[in-house]
């Protein structure tokens, strides 16, 4: 698995990409490419933050598709899952992002305070 996380992260082949509005576009940096779907017909392109890769449910999508296409991928990552059902997941790891990010915001503020009450005793 810590393999194919290192190979997404030199994926060369897929650093551009067209947008909906058909112009190409290239893939931010600390993101990576994939290709969703459950067969032909419904196969979507998104752009993943990095850091999302080791969440747990993405962990289990990268299973599957190491299952489904094996470990020697080329281009951009497939993932044999439904487009909705992987729209969800990602919000889902999205607002947990958000409320990590937070909680650590909120800790930072904590702390300034009890440093300000530390400097006014």
């Amino acid at each position: 698995m810590k393999e194919m996380i290192r190979r997404l992260s030199r994926v060369g082949d897929s650093s551009q990409y067209e947008g909906k509005d058909g112009r190409r576009r290239g893939v931010p940096e600390g993101h990576v490419p994939v290709y969703v779907g459950d067969g032909e017909e419904e196969v979507e392109r998104f752009v993943v933050r990095a850091e999302l890769l080791s969440r747990p449910a993405f962990v289990e999508l990268l299973h599957r598709s190491a299952q489904e296409y094996g470990y020697n991928q080329r281009g951009v990552l497939r993932i044999p899952c439904p487009v909705p059902v992987f729209r969800r997941i990602l919000r889902s790891l999205l607002a947990a992002s958000a409320a990590v990010a937070a909680d650590e915001a909120q800790v930072d503020l904590i702390r300034s305070f009890d440093e300000e009450f530390l400097a006014a005793s």
